[in-house]
């Protein structure tokens, strides 16, 4: 039926059956699986890569007369604008993953976000380098929904909530190899071994070969049969039209369950990008001193903060990787809603510990080197928790010819609000704390910046609950 040998007839997950989740599942459901896994990889893999190039990318694009000050807030513009992008693609093709298939929008929005990193390795100012952001954004943005929707409706459900939170598990692979080629170009910039040719524009290019999974993707890839379905009885009852913003806005329920959506990823997208993500920005801050106390020339500064960020995004994301495991397991004892209360708890508490005590001198284990393989995988454990609870948890609040729709409104309408996070941190970092001193600034702007996932602690209570529930249809 798929091109596959079917191993058996097709399994469902029978909640009598004892077998291991991933015994329920033939041939087909892990190439679904794992073509899904490798998108959001990939698309993970460009997202990290943006975020280790934007310092150096800015600085280099902005001249040698750029201040310190226009670098940070030159960097929060890209990030912002990168963001918007991201929100307005995952709208976009979220409504078309509804109305043409989830296979076909994964390969458009594979090729989209592969094409335009590639290009944003040519930026010859910080307008077009913006830009290449906005359209590699719109392809980025898209993925995510028709990828978790995809894996959703074709696992048997009581493998489900597995398969979802392996996704989400993976994607941390594509952050932690963009760190090792962050840390492998520094290395090689150390050693003068690169010449003219810089780090981050190497590592953009590096970002379009995600475009060959689109060729996998094309060939062998189907649309589920749930969605198939779907649309076939839209003709029957044109009101439910797949992929409708107006029914997913005018039916209460759907609508409830947007808004519920919208209000738990927020404080989840703006600590990540908002915060989470600035800490290679923060950490660069708080050792450069160090570096220069040792009188090593800018070059070498550059390198050996090249590589001690790419070590801040293996742990970040290592802890990452362990937290959206743990969420898996969590959800599938107490439930989503208690699961989320203790993540997002556990995310402020964190952020704000990890910019408050890092290298201050307060506690000797959290000094220097030793604070950051301590705070920076803690953060990231309880940062990265919520989106593998996102990845769990929206598809299950929409039918099937709104999953997508509905997925893509609650992760990419919450990035509109989060794109006022970068801007918001620049302004605390240069203007609310500037008076305190460079580091200090962070410092006060991570805690301030941590209060922002009590807005999912406040959203809990209207969550419905869906575990041990099957999909809607």
């Amino acid at each position: 039926m798929h091109g596959f040998d079917e191993a058996g007839p097709k399994l469902e997950g029978d909640p009598h059956d004892g077998r291991p989740w991933y015994k329920l599942l033939n041939r087909y459901h892990w190439f679904v699986l794992i073509v899904a896994a490798l998108g959001w990889l990939f698309d993970c893999l460009d997202q990290q890569l943006f975020n280790l190039a934007r310092n150096p990318a800015v600085t280099e694009l902005l001249g040698p007369s750029a201040s310190k000050t226009q670098i940070d807030e030159y960097g929060a513009y890209a990030t912002s604008i990168f963001i918007l992008g991201w929100a307005t693609g995952g709208l976009l093709f979220g409504i078309l993953g509804d109305r043409i298939g989830r296979a076909r929008v994964m390969m458009l929005t594979i090729l989209l976000y592969s094409f335009f990193t590639g290009l944003s390795a040519l930026s010859v100012g910080i307008w077009d380098f913006a830009l290449y952001r906005f359209l590699t954004g719109l392809g980025v943005g898209g993925e995510f929904a028709v990828g978790v929707a995809l894996v959703a409706e074709v696992m048997p459900d009581r493998a489900r909530t597995h398969a979802l939170g392996w996704l989400q598990t993976l994607s941390a692979v594509g952050n932690i190899s963009a760190a090792f080629v962050n840390m492998g170009l520094g290395v090689a910039e150390g050693e003068g071994m690169l010449g003219e040719f810089k780090p981050w524009r190497i590592m953009f290019v590096i970002g379009a070969l995600p475009a060959l999974l689109a060729i996998l993707i094309r060939a062998r890839l189907k649309e589920p049969e749930r969605w198939q379905h779907a649309v076939a009885e839209e003709g029957q009852a044109v009101k439910h039209k797949a992929g409708s913003l107006t029914e997913l806005l005018g039916d209460p329920r759907w609508r409830k369950h947007a808004l519920v959506g919208l209000a738990l990823a927020v404080p989840g997208v703006v600590g990540l990008w908002g915060i989470g993500f600035f800490s290679f920005d923060f950490v660069r801050a708080v050792f450069r001193p160090y570096y220069e106390a040792q009188g090593l020339s800018d070059i070498a500064i550059r390198g050996e903060l090249t590589w001690l960020v790419g070590w801040v995004s293996v742990l970040q994301n290592l802890g990452g990787a362990l937290g959206i495991y743990s969420f898996k397991t969590f959800t599938n004892r107490i439930g989503r809603r208690w699961a989320f209360a203790l993540a997002f708890s556990l995310a402020m508490i964190s952020t704000a510990g990890t910019f408050w005590f890092l290298n201050r001198g307060a506690f000797w284990l959290l000094d220097g080197f030793y604070g950051v393989f301590i705070l920076i995988p803690v953060m990231g454990f309880c940062q990265l928790t919520l989106f593998g609870g996102y990845a769990i948890y929206f598809p299950e609040l929409f039918p099937t010819r709104l999953r997508s729709t509905g997925t893509s409104f609650c992760y990419n309408v919450g990035r509109y609000v989060a794109a006022l996070g970068p801007l918001t941190m620049g302004q605390l970092i240069n203007t609310v704390f500037g008076h305190y001193g460079q580091i200090e600034a962070w410092r006060y702007t991570g805690v301030t910046m941590s209060l922002f996932f009590l807005i999912g602690l406040l959203a809990l209570p209207f969550a419905p609950e869906t575990k041990d529930q099957p999909l809607l249809e």
